[in-house]
């Protein structure tokens, strides 16, 4: 194990979330906010005194590899979010730790579930910081990171390619193109330029620069904290058209834009999990519209209809009704697109669309065998060839998943609240989705678990935005062992 090389990039960043507050801090003093700015500045401070350590501990080496990877990923996902929540915490604006931690866990993951009940108490700059850690946490800190700087020396960009595949969500983490680096600052071009076409849409309906702007980071990042207990329903709907459209686009794999400006038009519109996904989303759309149209009439009704749909399959959480009123197939349908998510390689959650074709293509392929015993069937996905060794991670994660979703809702009992509560809170935290059903709708909240159980909530959060695998490693014995020359 490389210590020294993980201890320099976890001072990287350091520095990197300490440089994301500065705005936060400005905010909160042109408000005037002082408790919050110099919560800011405390924070910063302690950030920067402790990214010194890697000049006290240089790396010997450079090289890195999957293990490193995997172990860096879930230290920084955990550091993040502990020192995020500090700004809340010195401020008064979320006195309690457990809660600040909570909530920043929540925004980093882009889970977008929140413990705040006052939207009052919190301070212009708290507003603007929590919801930007959906923007920084959407594409991912590390891969931001490697969009700045070359990190590992020799190749690098064969090494780097481990912090990806441990960062980005989905069972296949490829590059576009062929230096790491490169693919890294690919995905952020187009993501601060979709950011930034969304924020002029608001602006354009109306919307003042501060709503705009937080909303564009809960979008772009499918997070989902708004500013006001009506999330988007409180806004025009032109407003909620707006949102729910680019909650559908950053949704989409980012890999199918990268081609569509190497105007690869065929094969973008040839990648089976667009169209999957597209499908999903339309025909659940469909299916919920016909259920609540008695009670909103065509145009709410459509509004809603796909709002709901699209807020949920990519995990960002939005509302703009209380959803949680809806007949008893509209609610059952939104959770089960929880449990699918948006597409791999998009800032969603989720099980992840691929993974479903994959099971299905591999169930295919076994109904096949058993019929032909002899036969070698192999499964395809847009004319190439899935490894077995894929098939049998997307087995072992979905065992996983399921292990966990059983095990925490067992956990959340201890609480005495509903089974449909707990199950989907388990759910909605997993999929980094926000809202679930019952106490914790899209009208209520988490605040009312008990310390144990937002303890499970937030590890939900982090082990479904890493999609697992890196956060159960660090309780592997052989990973902590040094490597031997």
């Amino acid at each position: 194990m490389n210590y020294r090389m993980i201890l320099r990039l976890l001072c990287s960043v350091l520095r990197i979330v300490a440089a994301f507050m500065i705005p936060a801090a400005v905010i909160s003093l042109c408000y005037h906010e002082m408790p919050s700015f110099w919560g800011f500045i405390i924070t910063m401070g302690l950030m920067l005194l402790l990214s010194l350590t890697s000049f006290i501990f240089p790396a010997r080496k450079k090289t890195f590899y999957a293990r490193e990877a995997f172990v860096l990923a879930s230290i920084t996902w955990l550091m993040v979010s502990v020192l995020g929540a500090l700004p809340f915490v010195l401020s008064g604006t979320i006195p309690r730790f457990i809660d600040a931690l909570f909530e920043t866990t929540s925004g980093f993951t882009t889970t977008g579930s929140s413990i705040v009940t006052d939207y009052g108490t919190l301070t212009m700059g708290a507003k603007y910081w929590r919801s930007f850690t959906h923007w920084l946490g959407g594409m991912g800190v590390l891969v931001f990171l490697l969009s700045i700087e070359p990190i590992t020396s020799g190749n690098g960009s064969g090494d780097s390619i481990h912090i990806m595949r441990a960062e980005s969500p989905g069972p296949q983490v490829s590059k576009l193109v062929p230096h790491t680096l490169g693919s890294a600052r690919i995905l952020y071009v187009i993501y601060i330029f979709l950011t930034v076409v969304l924020f002029g849409f608001l602006m354009a309906g109306g919307m003042n620069w501060f709503d705009a702007l937080t909303t564009a980071f809960g979008t772009a990042g499918t997070g989902g904290f708004a500013n006001s207990p009506s999330s988007i329903g409180g806004f025009s709907p032109y407003i909620q058209w707006v949102v729910a459209v680019f909650m559908m686009l950053f949704g989409v794999n980012f890999g199918v834009y990268y081609l569509i400006l190497q105007r690869q038009f065929k094969k973008a519109f040839r990648n089976s999990e667009l169209w999957m996904y597209l499908i999903v989303m339309l025909a659940a759309t469909a299916a919920v519209f016909f259920c609540v149209r008695p009670e909103y009439g065509t145009e709410d009704g459509l509004r809603h209809s796909f709002f709901q749909v699209s807020a949920i399959m990519t995990s960002t959480g939005f509302a703009t009704v209380d959803f949680n009123l809806w007949p008893q197939f509209a609610r059952h349908l939104l959770v089960a697109l929880m449990l699918m998510g948006a597409c791999a390689g998009s800032t969603g959650g989720g099980f992840k669309v691929s993974r479903v074709i994959m099971l299905f293509k591999s169930l295919q392929r076994e109904l096949r065998r058993s019929l032909h015993p002899n036969t070698v069937g192999r499964v395809h996905i847009d004319g190439d060839t899935v490894s077995n060794d894929t098939i049998n991670n997307t087995y072992a994660y979905l065992v996983a998943y399921c292990l966990i979703i059983v095990f925490s809702t067992v956990l959340l009992a201890f609480d005495r609240t509903s089974f449909e509560t707990n199950v989907t809170a388990v759910i909605s935290c997993l999929n980094n989705i926000g809202p679930g059903l019952d106490m914790v709708g899209p009208m209520g909240g988490y605040a009312d678990f008990s310390v144990f159980s937002k303890i499970v909530l937030i590890l939900n959060m982090l082990l479904g935005r890493l999609e697992i695998f890196p956060m159960l490693i660090l309780f592997v014995p052989g990973v902590w062992k040094k490597a031997r020359n």
